[in-house]
């Protein structure tokens, strides 16, 4: 899992946009939980940021170079699935 997320040079930050209580976001909670800290220890200098809001629907954004952002919906994705997500943005050249 670890080259998994291996971030390209490109990718300035990483944002996790859930709520912090919702059945939605649970899978979002569990995914964070697990990756996280090999997600930090391999990319030590690039923010991942996690930003929990009342009601908010899930989504993760991925900020480039040259200010250029690509997000996506984890609306109703399984953990795997949100694996996946995660790292085709942060695999992204953009």
């Amino acid at each position: 899992m670890s080259s998994r997320y291996a971030f390209t040079k490109g990718l300035k930050e990483v944002r996790f946009l859930f709520c912090q209580t919702s059945e939605q976001s649970a899978a979002v909670r569990s995914f964070l939980t697990r990756a996280y800290p090999t997600m930090k220890k391999n990319n030590p200098q690039t923010p991942i940021l996690i930003r929990e809001a009342q009601g908010t629907l899930p989504k993760v954004y991925a900020r480039y170079e040259f200010g250029h952002e690509m997000s996506q919906s984890l609306e109703g994705l399984s953990d795997k699935q949100i694996e996946d997500a995660v790292t085709g943005l942060v695999k992204n050249t953009a």
